[in-house]
Parts: C-alpha cells; sequence; structure tokens
C-alpha cells in the first residue's frame, strides 16, 4: 500500500519576507522564492511550508491577514504566486500555505465593516461586548500582554483578540464566518495548492459565557516572575517553583483555547479538504486530541516537545518518541521539528553545550531517521544562528518590542540593558534574512540596500550557500547527503520505530525497519565526548554503514557483536538480515 506523499516527504519551511529577494527593496518575495527553486530541488526537500503571503500591515509580520485570496504587493502577484506553484509542481516539489483562521487584521475589510456600526451585517463576524462600567467584559488576557479587550470610542463596546490588538479574533460560532473561511481555503485548493499548515488553532473558539479567569495572577506578574528564568538570573528557589509558575499560564487562558465544538470545525474542514485529492492539514500543536479518530481532522500534529524539551540527550529523545508513538491514534502520522519561524535557531539553541555544531547535526540527523515526517527551517542547512538585535529600532517582531516596553515601564531598565534582555525574547532573532553568498547584503539585496532586518555578519565567515556548495564536508552538504539517503532508504521513511540500549546515559540507539520488502537499519548517536563501545544482539548481524560522521565506521561486516562509536558520532547503518 503507497503511503501520503505527505508521510514520505521532507519538508521545507520558507519565510518569504526572508528568503530571497528578487526587486532590491530589501524584502524577500515569490519571484525569489522562484530563482531558488533549483537550489531547493538539489537539496533534496519534496514539499514547501510558505509562511503568510498574503496582504498584511505587518503588524505581527504576517500573521496579521488584510485579505486572504490575494498576494501581499510587497511579495509579488497573484499571477507570480501562480508561477511558483507551477514551477515548483514541476520539480516535484509540493506547496502548502499558512493559513491563519482564528483572526484577521484590524485593516481586512471584514473588520473594517464589522467596527463601522453595531448593525453593520458584519458585526458579528467578530467578537463584540458592552463593558462592565468602565472596564472590559472579564479579566481575560492578550498573549501577547495587556488586556484581550480593546475598547472602540466609535461604536462603544469591545472587541476580543486572544492576540495583539490589531488582531481581532473572528467568531467561529457565526456560520457565515465559517462559511467565508472555508471558501478562502477553497480559492486556494482550487489554484492547486497541496494543503495548509493551520495557525494558532487551538484559540478559534472561546468559552460562549465569557467566565472570569481564575488564575491568581495577571499575565503581567507571571512575566515578572519568568522573566529571571530566561534571563539566566533565577535563584534555585525560583528555579524550584518554575513548574508551578508555568502552569499558571495554563489557567489564565484556560476558557480562551481548546473549547468545545473546535473539533467540529476541524471536522468540517478536512472533509472539505477530503473533496481535493491528495491534500493535507498540519496544525500547529502537538496536541494528538485534534487527529480526531486519525481519519477525521488533521492529517499530521509537530512533535513540538522537541522544540519544547530542556536540552537533547538520550532520555529525552526516548521518552519523547515512546510518548508520541503511543498517543498517535491509527491514521494519524507525526511532524517531527526541532525549530521554525517562532524558534532558537539550532546553533544558538545548543550553544550552551560547547559543541553548537556537533548538536546540530545530531537534530538533522534525527530528523531524517526518526518515524515522522521531517520539517526543517530555512537557514538551517547553511548552520545560520541567532541574530541579537541591539538596537529596539531594529526589532519588527511585537513580541521583542512588547518585552522591551514591559521591562522599560516595570523594570525601570535602562535602553541599553532593556534591549539586550528584550532581544531574548524577540522572534526576530531567527527570521533574518538569507545567507546565500559571501557579498554585500549576503547576496540577499543589492549592495547599499537596507534589509527589512539586519542581516548577520557570518555571512562573510563561510556561513552562506555558494561557499558551502563548494566545499563537500559543509554543514550544507551534509544535509544534502543525509536527505537523499532518507530517500533512497525505505526503512527510514516508512519503517516501525524501535529503541535500543534504554538505559544508556550517552548513546541514543533505535532500529527502523520494515517488515516488507524486509529493509532495516540501525542508528546511533554518541552524544558524549568519550569514545564508547556498545554491543546489543542486533549487532550479531551484519551490518553496512550507510553514514558515518567518522571516518573510522566506514565498514561491513558481520557477527562482530561489538562497535566502537567515536564521540559525537552519527551512525547509520542498513542490518544484513
Amino acid at each position: 500500500m503507497n503511503k501520503p506523499w505527505w508521510e514520505t516527504a521532507v519538508f521545507y519551511q520558507i519565510y518569504p519576507r526572508s528568503f530571497a529577494d528578487a526587486n532590491g527593496d530589501g524584502i524577500g518575495d515569490i519571484p525569489g522564492i522562484i530563482s531558488k527553486l533549483d537550489y531547493l530541488q538539489s537539496l533534496g526537500i519534496d514539499a514547501i511550508w510558505l509562511s503568510p503571503h498574503y496582504p498584511s500591515p505587518q503588524m505581527d509580520v504576517g500573521y496579521d491577514i488584510a485579505d486572504y485570496t490575494a498576494v501581499n504587493p510587497e511579495y509579488g502577484t497573484l499571477d507570480d504566486f501562480k508561477m511558483f506553484l507551477d514551477q515548483a509542481h514541476q520539480r516535484g516539489i509540493r506547496v502548502i500555505l499558512d493559513m491563519v483562521l482564528n483572526h484577521t487584521s484590524h485593516e481586512h475589510q471584514w473588520f473594517i465593516d464589522s467596527s463601522s456600526s453595531r448593525d453593520n451585517p458584519k458585526r458579528d463576524w467578530y467578537i463584540w461586548r458592552d463593558g462592565i462600567g468602565d472596564a472590559p467584559p472579564n479579566n481575560w488576557e492578550s498573549v501577547f500582554g495587556g488586556s484581550a479587550w480593546e475598547y472602540d470610542e466609535r461604536t462603544g463596546q469591545y472587541y476580543y483578540h486572544h492576540f495583539a490588538k490589531w488582531q481581532p479574533d473572528l467568531n467561529w460560532r457565526n456560520p457565515e464566518v465559517k462559511a467565508a473561511m472555508f471558501d478562502a481555503c477553497r480559492f486556494w485548493l482550487e489554484l492547486g495548492v497541496d494543503g495548509f499548515r493551520l495557525d494558532a488553532l487551538a484559540t478559534l473558539l472561546e468559552h460562549p459565557d465569557l467566565p472570569n479567569h481564575r488564575c491568581p495572577m495577571s499575565g503581567k506578574e507571571l512575566l515578572n516572575q519568568v522573566a529571571p528564568i530566561y534571563m539566566g538570573t533565577a535563584t534555585p528557589e525560583m528555579m524550584e517553583q518554575a513548574q508551578e509558575i508555568f502552569s499558571n499560564f495554563d489557567i489564565l487562558f484556560e476558557y480562551q483555547v481548546n473549547q468545545p465544538g473546535i473539533h467540529d470545525v476541524f471536522k468540517e474542514l478536512r472533509a472539505l479538504v477530503d473533496q481535493y485529492p491528495e491534500r493535507m492539514l498540519i496544525g500547529e500543536t502537538s496536541e494528538v486530541e485534534y487527529y480526531g479518530n486519525g481519519r477525521d481532522e488533521l492529517h499530521m500534529t509537530f512533535n513540538f516537545p522537541l522544540i519544547e524539551a530542556d536540552g537533547l540527550t538520550p532520555e529525552i529523545l526516548r521518552k519523547n518518541q515512546a510518548m508520541r508513538h503511543a498517543a498517535i491514534p491509527a491514521g494519524g502520522w507525526d511532524a517531527n521539528t526541532f525549530n521554525n519561524h517562532d524558534g532558537t535557531r539550532l546553533r544558538s539553541r545548543y550553544a550552551n553545550t560547547g559543541h553548537e555544531w556537533e548538536y546540530a547535526r545530531f537534530a538533522l540527523a534525527l530528523l531524517v531517521t526518526l518515524k515522522g515526517t521531517p520539517f526543517l527551517y530555512n537557514g538551517e542547512e547553511i548552520g545560520m544562528d541567532n541574530l541579537v538585535l541591539t538596537h529596539v529600532e531594529d526589532f519588527r517582531d511585537l513580541v521583542g518590542l512588547y518585552y522591551y516596553n514591559l521591562m522599560r515601564s516595570e523594570l525601570n531598565l535602562p535602553k541599553e540593558e532593556a534591549e539586550v534582555m528584550a532581544a531574548r525574547f524577540s522572534r526576530d532573532v531567527c527570521r533574518t534574512p538569507m545567507q546565500w553568498r559571501n557579498a554585500p547584503n549576503a547576496g540577499f539585496s543589492p549592495a547599499g540596500v537596507k534589509t527589512w532586518l539586519p542581516i548577520n555578519s557570518n555571512y562573510a565567515a563561510g556561513i552562506n550557500v555558494a561557499e558551502q556548495l563548494d566545499n563537500p564536508d559543509s554543514h550544507l552538504n551534509l544535509y544534502r547527503k543525509l536527505i537523499h539517503l532518507r530517500k533512497r532508504t525505505p526503512a527510514l521513511v516508512s519503517g516501525d520505530y524501535r529503541p535500543l540500549l534504554e538505559d544508556d546515559p550517552d548513546i541514543y540507539a533505535f532500529i527502523r525497519e520494515l517488515p516488507s520488502p524486509a529493509s532495516a537499519c540501525l542508528v546511533c548517536l554518541n552524544m558524549s565526548a568519550e569514545t564508547r563501545e556498545i554491543s546489543c544482539p542486533v549487532l550479531a548481524k551484519g551490518l553496512k554503514t550507510l553514514y558515518s560522521s567518522k571516518e573510522g565506521n566506514q565498514f561491513t561486516e558481520t557477527g562482530a557483536g561489538t562497535i566502537l562509536l567515536q564521540p559525537y558520532e552519527i551512525l547509520i547503518t542498513e542490518i544484513i538480515k
């Protein structure tokens, strides 16, 4: 039985504003993406996840959509998009789009109409309520800080926004809203896109009675408590209380996420998507209940615990895989990732290990060998790292700006110190322009052009595509090698997962095995600085090296019983029956 394409594909996320600038205005665009499709094909990817490309005032850098059936003029035209889709498909590359269902931009025509008067036909397309005296309707808070309610002077009511005030929530309890959003999905499906990544899907419905949350602290008070943890200044006592502090965030938003009725919406959306052959849905969630029965809601959810884990160790990985494989229902399929446009880059994430390159390679090896679909983020293939912005004038992410203002107003930090601290929270750090070559602006934009975010200067130190393409031992060519290894090794794509050496603190080892046609691979990661000899029953069979990060383990042997793993070695072998 042939598996669906999304279960065998390698996905590559493109943040369009930062990928390739074709017209020289400092902003990435769709013609720029088209110009790099041959590069992506040579990398070996099978599908692109395109972050929002729609018209937007860019208050949340594209996740505030002003028109669901058009293209941001900064990125090009609808004809440009059609050419991109056609050119990608000609190369065997599928395309899925970000679809933001929960909210629109405040500049969307729907909201302009809705806010024009209380009796406008689109008034109920958003969530409007009277205040209580001079206060909002309840004590709900926005995840970006402050009240989740914004007062509208013209109509004398408040509108609800789970995110920023520029992102008013749609009222999904109104059938007209659902019909309009489903029409937007249908528009892109008719054009030929291959599916959607659904943003912020858990926030789609709110408790209809709007009860006050029961959290003993406000969001600002919670942030003040967790700030030392993120800033590295927390005392041991604070660290002991961290879990309790973080659990309060669940209470803070208890009536704003995962509400009854939400799964009915996704069942209807799945039914719509199923009308189009070979289309798929993946959600911005790790919650397995969004698979439904495995056939009636999402096709995939993300294995976000890999991102959220405190480090990368064999124990963490074994627990993660055991949890995910046990929880996902038959018919569901996992999506593995270590980062995206909201998270830190891999080398920066593991910089505290002193072996950032080795751990970045571990992450890649895991993505291509674990059971599930790999999702890669643009720039990781060349080892891009975080660019920590030092001047608030360069910030574009509203999260970073929120923390900057919080630290200035609440903690009374000087401007320079607040900038340093806020930059740690900003998502700008992982969204900087792609580094294509050792040239002004890293080849992203022409010399002399101010790019929308600053460019990391390490493009001149080899962190660029052109120089790494010419180096057979580069990080980029490791990506190409391992992605192509996965594609030609059926057990790594579709095989069952079986852990080995389950008590070993340093070695993460597992088997991927297909019963028919019979094939199996052994994957070993030595996550220590010591040479390790390992033994287990499978080693009594023959092993043929498919990849080793150390030259010494290029072997084909039978019956050895043990193998030596060099420090920080990645070893992928075929098990010879």
